[in-house]
């Protein structure tokens, strides 16, 4: 294999640009792909072998099996995109909370007795703060 390496090492660089940077042969970059997709081969060592950076081919690498995967499920896309994003839901309003009926009896200090029947909760909280907060003499009983 290291002659088949050597072999690809000098077709993979092409040329230099003005900056440096490699131009690399199209059917050596996806052969060197290849290679590094077969079982129990160092993507590593092959980089080293052929002179580039293996972050490099590890990132060529990637990009074809992206490829590879986009190409092979168009039909999946095709199903996406003609399906609805939003599924309209019918959503019903919550009834209205049932209001307690209320009866309530309070024998006042001063003798007094407050019949409250059928009355809303809220109104005989109100009732009661009310009552509460008044100042009841004892003199004033029947």
């Amino acid at each position: 294999m290291s002659e088949w390496v050597s072999e690809l090492a000098g077709r993979l660089i092409v040329s230099r640009k003005r900056d440096g940077r490699c131009v690399y042969d199209a059917q050596a970059k996806q052969e060197l792909i290849e290679a590094c997709r077969r079982p129990g081969i160092s993507m590593a060592k092959l980089a080293r072998d052929c002179g580039i950076n293996a972050n490099l081919l590890n990132t060529w690498v990637r990009k074809h099996e992206r490829k590879a995967v986009a190409l092979s499920m168009p039909a999946a896309a095709e199903a996406d995109a003609a399906a609805p994003a939003f599924v309209p839901m019918r959503i019903e309003a919550p009834a209205p909370p049932a209001q307690a009926s209320v009866q309530l009896q309070a024998r006042l200090p001063n003798g007094v007795v407050v019949d409250l029947v059928g009355c809303d909760l809220p109104q005989v909280c109100e009732l009661v703060q009310v009552l509460g907060r008044l100042r009841c003499s004892a003199s004033i009983r029947n």
